[in-house]
């Protein structure tokens, strides 16, 4: 008989792993209680992104004179950029859902819980086509997923009322645009928020727990931002740490730690997620969790119950939709008997992560700090986008290229890019963490030219 393999939650990782296991030859049943693609799709990625793309191209038109155009100011549509971005959400909800459907996987809108460790019971979410509510089934499976994400943490100081305070899933977009957005939380949702709204006309503050905007990125980096933060209005208020936020009428106050208070029409939160792992039944299952919520895997994302893995947000590693889907592809062969022997496992150190500000941001695998904090000898090179032909012809030279290299064998061990289109040109430096490439071979690639790529060839030399 086939495996029967069960997946909650549709995300990137419940998507990818219910893909191959099909492919494979497994049934798979796939619950879903929102949209499919899940919140990369509905709230978190997809959305903002567009959101960002729309800044983007306002941001154009104020450089356009430097491109031999003469444009009048942009103005930005928000009942427009709304269905924009519920479209795109919708098209690539809608045709992930097909493909899955294409391949065999049963898939079931509704939500589920685990009610023993081979079963789980399914609550399939009302249909106008099926009269109102469906009974709860039972499923029984081999090995299961689970995969149902995050959602945004909310301190115990701060009250959301989704009009005035907001957290980021009631952002896409708002009704207005906020007259003065005050965010809270400096990583990198918190920054990507802080362009999307500047970029939109806001006047937007920044609260910067620490001394640095993106405290776990190099420093260098980090900079880089806050300058172009500056140099657009962007007010940030360092060193200061959120403890209350008091509403009066139109006006919100965010209160520190220090004493200072500012003052802003909107508070944003994005201080972090929290699992979603409340209601699965855990417990039922025997599944543990660690004192954050999360459920502990290894490096096959087995939970403590072998049959059980975790992928995702929920797995409580890297929260990247792109290691949220290699993780479900690993637990769909693995459950296939694919990988009981020795093999590469996912290399959470060698993941790419980018930061869709203007520029953009993009790193991977060793940063120089992280290098310099372990002892480990580097050896750094950058190149500025400055010198770079390609950038020059867009108008738009800012940032650089750092490459992090072994300076005994040559092997790339990092790179950090600042700039346009950084979330694409990592990927050239990420093959090279990957593959272990040397600086030679990239430095001897016949890249095109005129290229904003040249940069990464030039930073190798």
């Amino acid at each position: 008989m086939p495996v029967q393999f069960a997946i909650i939650g549709g995300g990137p990782a419940g998507v990818e792993a219910a893909a191959t296991a099909s492919r494979l030859g497994a049934e798979v049943t796939l619950v879903e209680r929102d949209v499919v693609g899940g919140a990369a799709n509905l709230w978190d990625c997809v959305p903002s992104k567009a959101m960002i793309a729309t800044g983007g191209a306002i941001g154009v038109t104020l450089r356009s004179a430097a491109l031999g155009l003469s444009l009048g100011p942009a103005v930005p549509d928000l009942e427009a950029l709304r269905r924009r971005v519920i479209s795109i959400s919708e098209r690539l909800s809608a045709s992930t859902a097909r493909q899955l459907e294409s391949q065999g996987v049963r898939l079931v809108r509704g939500s589920a819980r685990l009610v023993g460790p081979h079963a789980m019971e399914v609550t399939p979410a009302p249909t106008p086509s099926a009269g109102g509510a469906s009974a709860p089934f039972v499923c029984e499976f081999d090995a299961a997923l689970l995969a149902t994400g995050s959602s945004p943490r909310v301190p115990a100081w701060a009250e959301v009322d989704g009009e005035r305070v907001l957290v980021t899933r009631q952002a896409y977009p708002p009704a207005t645009i906020p007259e003065h957005l005050v965010v809270i939380g400096s990583g990198v949702t918190g920054v990507e928020f802080v362009h999307m709204f500047r970029s939109l006309g806001s006047r937007v503050t920044l609260i910067v727990s620490r001394q640095q905007v993106l405290p776990q990125k190099d420093p260098e980096v980090a900079a880089a931002l806050e300058a172009d933060f500056l140099e657009s209005g962007v007010t940030l208020a360092k060193g200061a740490r959120a403890i209350g936020i008091e509403r009066s009428g139109e006006k919100v106050t965010v209160v520190c730690e220090d004493g200072r208070t500012i003052t802003g029409s909107h508070v944003l939160l994005a201080v972090g997620s929290v699992p979603c792992s409340a209601g699965l039944g855990l417990e039922s299952a025997g599944v543990e969790t660690n004192e954050g919520g999360y459920v502990p895997v290894n490096h096959h994302c087995q939970s403590n119950v072998p049959h059980i893995y975790a992928a995702g947000d929920l797995s409580g590693r890297l929260q990247l939709a792109s290691v949220g889907a290699m993780q479900g592809r690993k637990v769909a062969e693995h459950a296939m008997g694919l990988h009981t022997r020795e093999h590469r496992h996912l290399d959470y150190d060698k993941a790419a992560s980018a930061i869709f500000t203007e520029p953009e941001i993009a790193d991977v695998g060793l940063a120089e700090a992280e290098a310099f904090a372990l002892g480990r000898k580097i050896r750094v090179t950058k190149v500025p986008f400055a010198v770079n032909a390609k950038a020059m012809i867009d108008g738009d030279p800012r940032g650089f290229v750092k490459l992090i290299s072994d300076p005994a064998t040559g092997t790339v061990l990092g790179g950090s890019i600042v700039g346009s289109r950084a979330a694409e040109l990592i990927s050239v430096i990420a093959i090279a963490v990957t593959a272990r490439l040397r600086v030679h071979d990239l430095a001897e690639a016949l890249f095109v030219h005129p290229a904003l790529a040249e940069a990464v060839s030039a930073a190798a030399e």
